[in-house]
């Protein structure tokens, strides 16, 4: 039966892969990838980097071009156009494993940070097997293999532990924080904050642990009391942006519990 890897690699260091990810590429036919563009060009070399470094000759990589979605969609439109969106890239998918794959071939997703977290990877997946037995095919195994997140990669370049003693962290997107800082989670993760909705958060017994571009010779960190270093940062990230072209930021919101 054919076999679909999902294998995390870490949020940008090349040291973050994992003995477990590296013998995962070695029993790889094929490496199937979304191809974004070249404001990311910088990530598919690192990709690269880590096949020529870790995988033996006889490989293939197999891309297909991102779908586009409509990233200005908010409410209702919003899930819909991520739904619609998710729906083309599986059928890329689905496309990719059944041409480029044999009845006992091994092909691989390489995923930045880890598969568990804010990747769709295998849900995807999970739903093409799924039709592809329902239709009368054998459908595939799907095998997944967890890598460092950004969230990790945040904490350890901030020195920081995530849950304090007898708490608890909650991780989430910047579209659930514009509802505000939840009052009964005193340390909040936040990932896919394109908007710095932190920046008009009014709370003044937060503080901030911010990182861009974690793991890699880029990486860029500011912490310190929301209000006063929120408009640095929101600055810090615009020049980067406007640099390199993309950026990938994650931060941690932490309350002081004797202000709540």
């Amino acid at each position: 039966m054919r076999t679909v890897l999902v294998i995390g690699i870490g949020a940008g260091d090349p040291d973050h892969l994992t003995f477990q990810a590296v013998a995962a590429m070695r029993r790889a036919d094929v490496f199937f990838g979304i191809d974004k563009g070249a404001v990311k060009d910088d990530l598919a070399a690192l990709r690269g980097e880590l096949l020529d470094r870790h995988v033996e000759g006889g490989y293939r990589v197999v891309d297909a071009p991102d779908p586009e979605r409509d990233r200005d969609a908010s409410g209702t439109a919003y899930r819909d156009a991520v739904l619609d969106w998710q729906d083309r890239r599986a059928g890329l998918y689905a496309a990719m494993i059944a041409d480029e794959l044999g009845p006992d071939g091994v092909g691989a997703f390489l995923v930045w940070g880890d598969p568990s977290l804010y990747d769709g990877t295998l849900r995807l997946l999970a739903g093409i097997r799924e039709a592809d037995v329902a239709t009368g095919g054998e459908g595939f195994d799907i095998e997944s293999v967890p890598g460092v997140s950004s969230v990790a990669a945040l904490a350890a370049a901030h020195r920081l532990i995530l849950n304090r003693v007898g708490g608890s962290v909650l991780v989430t997107t910047g579209r659930r924080l514009a509802a505000g800082m939840p009052r009964d989670v005193d340390d909040v993760v936040v990932m896919l904050d394109g908007a710095t909705t932190f920046a008009s958060l009014p709370d003044d017994d937060v503080a901030i642990y911010w990182g861009a571009y974690l793991g890699t010779p880029d990486e860029i960190l500011v912490s310190g009391d929301l209000q006063k270093v929120k408009d640095e940062i929101v600055r810090v990230r615009a020049r980067a942006r406007e640099r390199k072209g993309w950026i990938m930021d994650t931060y941690l919101l932490r309350r002081d519990p004797g202000r709540r």
